[in-house]
């Protein structure tokens, strides 16, 4: 029995599926001599597509960020024509009898080597470009393997190093059970997808894919972080039992689609849904949300070959909209640095990147770029009711600039005679904490505000939220974390200024009480959690709710918050308590 992070609810029995990261080394793949002309095509294959993925980026990088931060695609574009390089692989496959994969790690070796011993710094970087081609061609190969190899209908517990979000639409489009990462916490980027599809999901198994082969039973319990490998039929049993149990209770609990979210004594509440994407709003509808408190449209561009365009945006804005319960959909603009990463805005690497050059920060460094993502949003605005959300604010003078770029676009599309959103509810998104501390000055200049309790609670702990040695630092059960809310919470009040929570708290059902007694009214929270919180706050009343909070704000320890918001959850309503993490 193997035991890591608890990361998203549920229990699954399947075959394991691995994956290696791109570049981790393998044992060599031999080839008969039939399958070597074969074995060649499906290099140039994965070598064109490539190009072509790369042309496509360059101009689009050209257009809206201009040519300076094209000039290292076109460098990865001479690469990728290299004779010497193509030549190399080619032979290694045709003289070794090796799968092009193998030809391409034996070419890195190799290069490796040279570039070592280069004593020129800025020669000695140009290794990374090199890694970059192998890299994207490697991914085109693996992509077709993936593709052939969970083609079927079986379900699969996906084992892997770490979940990327380019991987998204993968677990999208095959029938992933379960997820096991060796890197990852609860916060994580790979830990809001597996929440965000329904997955059960475990994060931090170091080493576990030098134990577990692709083939191999598994059986993972998601809410307590355990992952038994080759169960005897005892075990199988067991769990195939539990599996079957919680899907019946979730289903029930999915029942409730069509009743409001109110509480036993009266008091209203709102189960907004945070999506990634159209399915994901369709999802949030089937469960019973009420409208999308966080659109995250960094998705997109995570996903997308090169740089969406204004009219791609658009529509990809037009159709979640259309998806989405009520119409009624809060759009965050382009959060990427930190854990996610397009290539265009380049790789330099930072000490820090989570408290680097990220999300407002790099979108405001191009206005142009920003300005096409905001003409897309302001104008899928015509389609629905929407309010836009800026992330990772830090000062005042950052909203004053933003309010001012949002101001400058409107005129731009008003002399266009381009429909669009007018007036827009205007936000945003409190993670840092000078923003949180300053939120009586920030209110006065927005007309509601997000709190993002993933990155707010990392900031305050000083943890990064995917390294699983301070993980455990990151969890929603912090007292200063709760009192730095219950500080946002009054101060929303005071201004009557709309508030929601979108982190990954929202969902977490031993979190609910002391949020609803604190006075906050709107959650945002994965479409597969809406039925459990909805269950948890008919149970609920305001009273009981708010003498835990009261509770809560007095504790002084991670384990006394933990347990007792443990034993007041299952208390008021057990079924709810049962779909959480046990951790």
């Amino acid at each position: 029995m193997h035991k890591g992070i608890a990361v998203s609810p549920g229990v699954a029995v399947a075959r394991a599926f691995c994956v290696d990261s791109v570049l981790a080394r393998r044992e060599p793949h031999y080839l008969n001599a039939a399958a070597l002309s074969e074995e060649i095509a499906r290099f140039d294959a994965a070598c064109q597509a490539a190009g072509q993925e790369m042309d496509a980026t360059i101009a689009r990088v050209v257009q809206q960020l201009g040519e300076e931060e094209a000039a290292i695609f076109r460098a990865h574009r001479v690469l990728l024509r290299d004779p010497a390089l193509v030549g190399k692989v080619k032979a290694s496959i045709l003289h070794r009898k090796v799968d092009a994969t193998t030809a391409l790690h034996d070419l890195i070796d190799e290069y490796t080597l040279i570039f070592e011993k280069i004593q020129d710094e800025y020669l000695k970087e140009r290794m990374a470009d090199i890694r970059d081609v192998v890299t994207r061609i490697i991914t085109h190969l693996s992509v077709e393997k993936t593709a052939a190899n969970i083609g079927s209908d079986e379900p699969v517990i996906l084992v892997a190093p770490e979940i990327l979000p380019s991987q998204a639409l993968l677990l999208e489009k095959f029938r992933i059970a379960g997820i096991i990462t060796e890197a990852g916490g609860t916060t994580g980027h790979a830990a809001i997808l597996a929440r965000s599809l329904g997955i059960p999901s475990i994060s931090g198994l170091v080493g576990i894919l030098k134990q577990v082969v692709t083939g191999d039973l598994l059986a993972l319990d998601g809410r307590a972080g355990l992952v038994h490998h080759k169960p005897d039929s005892e075990v199988e049993a067991a769990y195939r039992k539990m599996q079957r149990e919680y899907v019946n209770l979730r289903d029930r609990l999915i029942e409730n689609r069509d009743l409001e979210a109110v509480s036993k004594d009266g008091t209203k509440l709102e189960l907004l849904a945070n999506v990634n994407n159209v399915h994901d709003a369709e999802a949030a509808c089937r469960a019973g949300a009420t409208g999308v408190g966080l659109y995250r449209t960094e998705y997109l561009f995570l996903t997308h070959p090169n740089v969406p365009t204004e009219e791609e945006q658009l529509a990809a804005y037009r159709a979640v909209i259309e998806a989405s319960p009520n119409r009624r959909v809060t759009i965050r603009t382009l959060d990427i640095g930190g854990d996610k990463l397009v290539p265009y805005f380049g790789h330099a690497r930072e000490a820090n990147p989570f408290m680097g050059w990220r999300s407002i920060r790099i979108t405001s460094s191009y206005p142009e770029f920003f300005q096409t993502q905001l003409r897309a949003i302001l104008r899928a605005g015509a389609f629905g009711q929407i309010s836009l959300l800026f992330p990772m604010i830090s000062t005042l003078e950052e909203v004053r600039d933003l309010r001012r770029m949002v101001h400058r676009t409107r005129e731009h599309l008003r002399r266009e005679r381009i429909a669009f959103a007018d007036p827009i509810p205007l936000g945003i998104m409190l993670e840092v904490p000078a923003a949180a501390l300053c939120v009586n000055s920030l209110l006065r200049e927005v007309d509601y505000v997000s709190i993002g309790s993933n990155d707010l609670t990392q900031y305050v702990m000083a943890a990064d939220r995917d390294n699983p040695k301070v993980s455990h630092l990151c969890e929603p059960f912090s007292p200063p974390i709760f009192r730095l809310l219950n500080h946002i919470l009054r101060a929303c009040e005071r201004h009557r200024k709309p508030v929601t929570l979108c982190g990954e708290m929202a969902g977490r059902p031993r979190c609910f009480l002391p949020l609803f007694g604190m006075g906050l009214r709107s959650f945002s929270m994965s479409p597969a959690f809406v039925p459990t919180i909805k269950e948890l706050t008919r149970c609920a009343t305001r009273e009981v709710a708010e003498q835990v909070a009261r509770h809560v704000r007095h504790l002084r320890t991670f384990k006394d918050v933990r347990q007792y918001l443990t034993a007041m959850t299952k208390k008021v309503c057990p079924n709810a308590a049962i779909l959480d993490t046990k951790k």
